[in-house]
């Protein structure tokens, strides 16, 4: 019996092959050539880069928002990294990738499926059937283990699972991102009422500087040093230095509100925040051979590269269609019409195969589907360079800022020393009558000008400096967080 069989399996295999290759040699009816893409990915020395951004410094630590030396500040992101929207939507799409991710890996398993079934049948006189079944009742029982197998020759469904790998590690990166935008953001917003509440203060000082001076005004208008009008105008300019207080103390409202809402819980919540102390002035030094190491280190870069990865993932797919699928299938089990017990040896069935399907005449669908993959391809590596291009440029623009600021600072400080000196001179010659209110009022304006400056630039610093820590990636390490991918070689990254 063996010696028998054997030959007779010999021949099925052979036939198999036979009709395997025939197939491929008809599979150039749906030929993937003339498609292609000469897009390539840009490396760190396509960039001019090394004047604006060479340094011997140290990267960011995650915890960058302390250097601030303001615990109300960690507090209030920490508290927004447990309620904020954006950043759960973001784990909701990480969820959402896994799973994907999951999905396609399924067909590289072998599939197995139990069918049981018990059907009451009436057999038809009139038909096929014959005595004795037609005209009776018969209990069918069938229990059948299907199982199925896909050989995957082409890599096909391997290329589907690294895709979905690489946009569920494009959704890992991407979240890390949110994460970096809600901390900056937060930290921008928090020295913006740091700012305001400064400002505030120089209003209050100022609206307490005009009420010294109306009584001055009104010691001088009895002694007949100065008349009504110098009154008058003393008062406007009390009375405008408050409706200037007012207006900061809604803006003060108005930021806090803004905390809230960045924090997710609400505007109500940002109101229960206190007055920052934001302190920190340090010029960070820039990390050494930063051009090539950022692409490790700034979570939007790492995702558009992890998109290129799955988009060169997608063509594969796409040519792989262009092949035969064979799929292995197998089917044991038992059936019986008669029998009350349906497991017995005669009521066995088993049937075996292969199955082989071929794109043949399609209409152009698959070679349509390849060029959209390739467009994909090149959408993905151009946002990468984009990618790439503006964070080179994030941080030249927030370090030059920084050193532009500093040498600004000392000038501010010692124009802002000269006016209060100046203003204090009038105010003092006014009260003995050596000078007119008008110089006096000019000079607190000077003097409110340059109070206003130098808050404003010392603000402006520390955004700045926020920024940077930003551009910088804020501490983000992909090696450290699994995201990490080889980098690229322009002309090896090309879809092949």
């Amino acid at each position: 019996m063996k010696s028998a069989s054997s030959p007779a399996l010999r021949l099925r295999v052979i036939a198999l092959c036979t009709l395997t290759i025939g197939m491929l040699g008809l599979s150039g009816c749906a030929s993937f050539s003339g498609i292609n893409s000469d897009k390539h990915m840009a490396q760190p020395g396509d960039y001019a880069v090394e004047r604006s951004l060479a340094g011997q410094g140290q990267w960011p630590a995650t915890n960058w928002v302390e250097q601030f030396g303001d615990p109300q500040l960690t507090a209030l992101i920490a508290e927004a990294m447990q309620n904020n929207p954006s950043l759960q939507q973001a784990q909701a799409r990480i969820a959402s990738a896994s799973a994907l991710a999951e999905s396609k890996g399924a067909p590289l398993l072998p599939s197995v499926e139990a069918d049981a079934s018990f059907t009451r049948n009436l057999f038809p006189q009139t038909t096929i059937y014959p005595a004795p079944y037609g005209g009776s009742w018969y209990n069918e029982k069938k229990a059948f283990l299907n199982l199925g197998y896909e050989l995957d020759l082409w890599g096909k469904n391997h290329a589907a699972l690294e895709q979905a790998v690489s946009q569920q590690k494009a959704a890992e990166a991407s979240a890390q991102e949110t994460r970096l935008v809600i901390t900056s953001s937060i930290a921008s917003a928090y020295n913006q009422l740091a700012t305001e509440y400064a400002l505030h203060d120089i209003l209050q000082r100022t609206v307490t500087q005009r009420e010294s001076l109306q009584r001055i005004t009104a010691d001088r208008v009895k002694t007949g040093l100065d008349t009504q009008i110098e009154r008058s105008q003393s008062q406007g300019s009390s009375a405008d230095a408050r409706a200037q207080l007012a207006q900061s103390e809604g803006q003060i409202t108005l930021t806090r509100q803004q905390l809230g809402v960045l924090m997710g819980k609400g505007p109500d919540r940002g109101l229960q925040v206190a007055a920052p102390r934001m302190t920190s002035m340090t010029t960070p030094a820039l990390p050494s051979a930063l051009p090539l190491n950022l692409l490790g280190r700034r979570p939007d870069i790492v995702a558009a590269r992890w998109q290129v990865e799955a988009a060169s993932k997608d063509i594969d797919v796409a040519k792989a269609r262009f092949y035969p699928d064979i799929n292995l299938s197998a089917m044991i089990g038992f059936d019986s019409l008669i029998n009350a017990n349906p497991f017995t040896a005669a009521s066995k069935s088993i049937s075996y195969g292969p199955a082989i399907s071929l794109p043949i005449f399609e209409g152009g669908a698959l070679r349509a589907n390849l060029k959209g993959s390739y467009a994909s391809y090149d959408m993905a590596v151009a946002s990468y360079n984009q990618t790439l291009n503006d964070a080179y440029g994030d941080v030249a623009k927030q370090i030059t800022g920084i050193r532009s600021i500093d040498q600004q600072l000392p000038i501010r400080r010692e124009a802002l020393a000269s006016t209060q000196r100046a203003y204090d001179l009038a105010k003092e010659r006014y009260r003995i009558g050596l000078a007119s209110q008008l110089v006096v009022l000019n000079a607190e304006t000077a003097l409110f000008g340059q109070q206003q400056a130098l808050i404003n630039l010392e603000a402006s610093r520390r955004n700045q400096q926020i920024g940077l820590f930003k551009a910088l990636g804020g501490g983000f390490d992909a090696q450290q967080a699994g995201l990490a991918i080889a980098a690229p070689d322009g002309k090896t990254a090309q879809a092949h």
